[in-house]
């Protein structure tokens, strides 16, 4: 089960009083990310699955830009999930379902992903800023689960940093992938071609890569 390097409502953040959480990386990357999204999911429907919503605000951003999808945002941390729900329930947008408790060292990801209860037939799997600070346990249940559950058409979309061929993109992913090594061994930027053979593993390739602000990386990928 995987750990958090930042628990959201822990780092001193404010903390509102149904429980909703703000995370300033937020405020810096929603638009971009959209951006990047919307090239594919601007006109798509179906079910999406976010996995590690965090504070619950980018599933909210998006759900209001895509109202032919429903989004069923996720987590592993009980602090985190109590701010994803009162998001929802503050938006009161009717296109964004109650989270999901996700482990992603399981490959099943949760009990209602297979009970019927859960979301069938993805049409696609967003996670931002989770593999480089899990265990690459996590990496491996998200591709497991996301070759399993996308539909025919869906693509999984990973946004984060990312070294390129063995090398880092930037001297301040270094850094930051030796300050998270040194906390935690398990933890650490991910190389794309290790990604890749995850993904091929699953049945996935990777069809775009997209460049981001502050040396970030969103990695699509698709059957």
């Amino acid at each position: 089960m995987a750990e958090y390097v930042v628990e959201f409502g822990r780092d001193g953040g404010r903390v509102e009083p149904d429980g909703r959480l703000d995370a300033p990386a937020f405020h810096r990357n929603h638009e971009p990310i959209w951006a990047a999204l919307e090239k594919h999911l601007a006109d798509a429907t179906g079910n999406v699955v976010e996995l590690g919503s965090g504070t619950g605000q980018h599933v909210v951003h998006f759900a209001r830009h895509t109202p032919g999808l429903t989004w069923w945002p996720s987590d592993l941390n009980q602090r985190h999930l109590k701010s994803i729900e009162a998001w929802r329930v503050h938006a009161g947008l009717p296109n964004i379902r109650p989270p999901l408790r996700i482990d992603l060292t399981d490959p099943d990801w949760c009990p209602e992903m297979k009970s019927g209860q859960g979301p069938t037939s993805l049409a696609a799997v967003f996670c931002a800023n989770v593999i480089h600070i899990a265990p690459w346990a996590v990496a491996e249940g998200l591709f497991a689960g996301a070759g399993r559950y996308l539909r025919r058409d869906g693509k999984l979309f990973l946004y984060g940093p990312f070294k390129r061929d063995g090398k880092h993109t930037a001297l301040s992913n270094a850094v930051f992938d030796t300050s998270l090594r040194e906390g935690n061994p398990e933890w650490g930027v991910r190389d794309v071609i290790d990604v890749e053979k995850l993904a091929k593993a699953a049945g996935l390739g990777l069809v775009d890569t997209i460049e981001m602000p502050a040396n970030n990386l969103t990695l699509v990928f698709a059957r």
